[in-house]
């Protein structure tokens, strides 16, 4: 019936149709539809046992049959996985980008989609091999794409753009032209060929620094921006990269973090983030049941929670935001931004002299003042060939353009790229622990439970312990060590209620609702939690924080017995003294307090009180001074260079951990404001009170974010050079306010690195000690290759521009100058930014905003060597015929193989500004010595190898000989000229060290 229904034409609309026939064709429709079906069967049921007959002939395995059923394995392609059911990617990152509630609601709210994702809100993903593939799979990797790196070939198009380049080229090639015609391929490619061989090798090396400098660059910001978070996994906290978040990873979040990927809140409290780098709005957000998105890249400012991530990498907005984004690190520092500014000067004069010495040779060859090589007039009006004239006047401009190169410092910038990324190739930590218990006034010794302390009393602690903090305790059984996280306070307090209490701190979290909680605040310095216990109608509040100020919210306090004692007078001078007395021994003293509250009319209170208290006990946390940490303080002393310590401890800790750490006198007492000052009295002071006092305070206690902001400032006022450690998010606007901003690698909050201009990846204070020394390093190396390069300009411009003043000439060819170029741009440039910092660097005083680049010390080394090189170097060439009794073309090869040799002798002397011994520690540089030796072999080659190329003749053994020695001369002229004090030193130092 299906079949004659198949071959009847279609019914003309203009047909009418009765009941029957449209019966008839509903009929043949339905069982239509009933042979497709069975032929499909029948068609998978063959396919099935083709299968089946062709595992057996492969593998060779016996297929289990059953009366019921037979069991097929069907492998499946990796290509194809599995979706999540009832999501895909573009769906949840459309919800989050667009904080779309409507979409959220379809998928049935946070915690559905928690549970579509296969993710337990509580334990999180689980966190295997299998699983965290399969998630990168369909949802795809925490990355995101960067621009595609400059390649090699664009840095050599970058360096073939530069004008002088562009204009030696030009020059180069019409030579090549000219000499190819008036002398043939043979012989006229050289000096074109020469010229356009060593401009080639010039770019080449050029773009090589370039390419090696962007490479070194790219690969920091790579490690800046692999920031570790803490995630839960299978009920365990644990820390990861964020490149390793995957969708549907429970994130922990706290102040300061940066959110990882884009997601939903899960729970919290009092968390706010900041979406400006996002949405550019200056308001933090509060984020929670009601506003549950998150996005990526941008900063919790206050508060904690959980997050579920739903969307990574490429699929939010951070993640397209950033691979629009190129990481290259133009920005300038202040110290290239004034190196710019002297090369731009320099260049300027250079430019000033290539012209003049461009307009005098003119001038002489159309006067017929230039003689060639047989002693004839070049130019000789009509006479000469245009060909000849062309040819030279174009090696004319060649000189000078070649005189612009020497001229300008290009190594200067190399010089400070090359010395920062050798420095940051070359550029252990200790937990705090509770060292004392108080109960009242009464202090506690060994395990709480066999001390004899109250059940009620233990119980309370522990949920103070528990309900009341940011960290966790992971144990994988009973058996195992537990896994501690959080800051070093919340592990320290946690690791002995863990261990010397015995206290399970789970518990109290299984039992009680937290109501409210309002985070620590470096304001108020402590945090609290209201919590209702499930099967009570009571409403429980704890109180954690500094002691003095916990105290202050106290009426009352537990003795170890449980009972509760009015808090009189008597007694609370008693416990100010423990807290005094813990103090003293560099203790942070933390107070535990509690009360409760009863519900009114079935209302539950969610504001937690602040007064009539109970003070459950004291805790004292050591927080060790590390090895070396005094010594850092006093070599930091010694550089020059005044620490001041600014805390939120209280007077008496802060002044312990000073003397503890060098930067207090014992004999100073907490009466004396100008050594040690309270947060609060010193931002009472006016502006002007407080740069009058700012130099004589050595520490603030109890301060505030505000308090070290002000210091800053008052310091920065005085005309001192300000560097700020940090670590919390609280610090960033001293960082940003800061010359130098020091931020902590593994403490430090993400908005505190993103402040500071350093991270210091451990965490210690003797790392600013190494940041201080290869700073002063960086800089003195600056100074070396700026004395140096500044010689053989002045040199090599007094020499060309005299010479062709007086006779028309220039003695050193461009081929020449630019090999010297060479030397003196890069060779020297690596060879002189590669010193490693010694300890005569921690002896001098610190540089001034002010101070000139180019000091006296360095003028008194420059000029005599310049002097010397320019008289040497013009005797050559006037007297050197008639004193070596050689020709014109050994003489000039005499004066360009001396000159290069001056520089190299010079290069020795450059090391050490101010030592006389310029060879000490020599030995430890390998990259300067083999440098010296590439030089000198490459000159050699120049000299008796290269002499169509570098216009050279070969010199014998007595001429090499003279060349050096007059050379190396170099070496007692500049310890002769060392002896020469430079007034203004000492005064400098007492001036400006700060």
């Amino acid at each position: 019936m299906s079949l004659t229904l198949r071959s009847r034409k279609p019914i003309e609309n203009t047909m009418p149709i009765n009941e029957l026939e449209l019966d008839l064709l509903v009929l043949s429709k339905r069982h239509q539809r009933r042979w497709r079906m069975a032929f499909r069967v029948i068609c998978f049921t063959r396919a099935l046992v083709s299968m089946s007959r062709k595992c057996l002939q492969n593998n060779n395995q016996i297929l289990l049959r059953s009366l019921s059923y037979v069991a097929v394995d069907i492998s499946t392609s990796d290509d194809h996985e599995v979706p999540f059911v009832g999501v895909n990617k573009q769906m949840l990152s459309k919800m989050v980008k667009e904080k779309s509630f409507e979409s959220l609601s379809n998928l049935g709210g946070v915690n559905q989609v928690a549970a579509i994702l296969e993710s337990d809100t509580k334990r999180g993903i689980s966190g295997n091999k299998a699983d965290l593939g399969h998630r990168i799979n369909v949802f795809g990797a925490n990355r995101y794409k960067r621009p595609k790196a400059k390649s090699f070939i664009s840095f050599v198009f970058e360096a073939l753009k530069d004008t002088t380049i562009i204009i030696l080229l030009v020059c180069a090639l019409l030579s090549l032209g000219f000499g190819i015609k008036q002398e043939g391929l043979k012989e006229g490619w050289f000096d074109g060929g020469s010229i356009i061989f060593a401009v080639f090798l010039v770019v080449i090396v050029s773009a090589v620094s370039n390419f090696k400098q962007s490479r070194q660059f790219q690969a920091l910001a790579d490690e800046s921006s692999d920031i570790r978070i803490e995630v839960v996994r299978d009920g365990r906290r644990q820390g990861l990269s964020i490149f390793d978040v995957v969708v549907g990873e429970i994130v922990c979040l706290k102040t300061g973090d940066q959110i990882p990927a884009d997601g939903l809140f899960l729970n919290g409290h009092s968390l706010k983030v900041d979406e400006s780098s996002m949405t550019g709005e200056s308001d933090h957000v509060e984020v929670d049941e009601k506003s549950p998105f998150l996005l990526s890249g941008t900063k919790v400012t206050d508060g904690y929670g959980f997050m579920l991530v739903t969307s990574v990498g490429m699929s939010t907005a951070w993640g397209e935001m950033m691979s629009s984004i190129s990481h290259e690190l133009n920005e300038e520092t202040p110290l290239q931004a004034r190196l710019n500014k002297l090369t731009s000067c320099i260049g300027k004069i250079g430019l000033t002299v290539a012209v003049l010495v461009l307009a005098v040779m003119l001038i002489r060859y159309f006067t017929g003042n230039t003689r060639d090589e047989t002693g004839k007039r070049e130019f000789l009006g009509r006479k000469t060939k245009v060909d000849d004239v062309m040819n030279s006047v174009i090696n004319i401009i060649a000189a000078a353009v070649t005189i612009i190169v020497v001229a300008i410092p290009e190594g200067l910038p190399l010089a400070v790229t090359l010395t920062l990324a050798f420095s940051m190739k070359r550029m252990m930590k200790e937990h705090a622990m509770v060292t004392e218990f108080w109960i009242g006034k009464e202090a506690m010794t060994g395990n709480a439970s066999s001390s004899g302390l109250a059940h009620n009393l233990y119980e309370l602690l522990q949920d103070a312990v528990g309900l009341n903090t940011i960290g966790n305790v992971y144990k994988s059984n009973s058996e195992s060590t537990p896994e501690i996280t959080g800051s070093p306070t919340e592990k320290a307090i946690l690791s002995w209620a863990v261990l010397d209490l015995g206290m399970n701190v789970d518990e109290p979290k299984q039992c009680c609702k937290v109501i409210n909680v309002e985070a620590f605040n470096s304001e108020k310095k402590r945090s609290g939690v209201l919590v209702k216990r499930i099967c009570e109608k009571t409403v429980h509040i704890h109180w954690k924080g500094a002691a003095e100020m916990i105290l202050a919210m106290c009426s009352h306090y537990y003795v170890k017995s449980g009972t509760i004692r009015v808090l009189d007078g008597e007694a609370r001078k008693q416990i100010e003294i423990v807290i005094k007395d813990m103090a003293a021994k560099s203790l942070r003293c933390i107070a535990f307090a509690h009360t409760k509250v009863a519900e009114a009319d079935g209302q539950v209170q969610e504001k937690l009180e602040e007064t009539g208290l109970t003070l459950l006990g004291l805790v004292g946390l050591k927080d060790p001074c590390r090895p070396g940490v005094r010594a850092a303080v006093e070599c930091c002393r010694n550089a020059g260079v005044n620490v001041k310590m600014v805390t939120g401890d209280n007077v008496h800790t802060a002044r312990a951990i000073a003397i503890e750490c060098g930067i207090l006198n014992p004999d100073v007492g907490l009466n004396n404001d100008d050594a040690v000052i309270e947060g609060v009295k010193f931002r009472s002071l006016s502006a002007e009170e407080r740069v009058a006092k700012i130099e004589s305070i050595r520490v603030m206690a109890r301060s505030s974010p505000l308090d070290k902001l002000l210091m800053v400032q008052s310091l920065k006022q005085k005309g001192h050079v300000v560097a700020v450690t940090g670590d919390g998010t609280n610090d960033a606007p001293a960082l940003k306010a800061a010359d130098i901003g020091l931020s902590m690698g593994i403490q430090g909050t993400e908005v505190a690195k993103e402040s500071s201009d350093i991270v210091i990846m451990d965490d210690n204070f003797t790392s600013v000690v190494t940041v201080l020394r290869w700073g002063r390093c960086v800089y003195n190396n600056i100074q070396k290759f700026l004395q140096f390069q500044l010689t053989v300009n002045v040199a090599a411009l007094v020499i060309n521009f005299v010479a062709a003043v007086s006779s028309g000439k220039v003695p050193l060819t461009a081929v020449q100058l630019l090999w010297v170029n060479l030397i003196m741009d890069t060779l020297g440039a690596l060879a002189l930014a590669t010193e490693q910092p010694t300890n005569d660097l921690m002896s001098k005083p610190p540089v001034g905003r002010s101070e000139p680049l180019i000091t006296k010390l360095m003028w008194r080394n420059l000029i005599p060597q310049a002097i010397y090189q320019v008289t040497i170097l013009l005797t050559l060439q006037f007297k050197g015929r008639s004193i070596f009794s050689v020709n014109e073309s050994v003489k000039d090869t005499m004066i360009f193989n001396t000159f290069v040799f001056c520089q190299i002798f010079n290069e020795f002397n450059a090391r050490k500004l101010e030592k006389k011994n310029i060879f000490k520690g020599i030995h430890k540089n390998k990259l300067f010595l083999a440098i010296i030796g590439i030089t000198i072999v490459l000159q050699l080659i120049m000299v008796e190898f290269l002499k169509k190329f570098a216009d050279t003749e070969r010199l014998n053994w007595g001429q090499w000989a003279a060349c050096i020695g007059i050379a190396a001369m170099s070496w007692p002229i500049g310890f002769l000229f060392k002896c020469i004090p430079v007034s203004g030193t000492q005064l400098l130092f007492k001036q400006r060290a700060s």
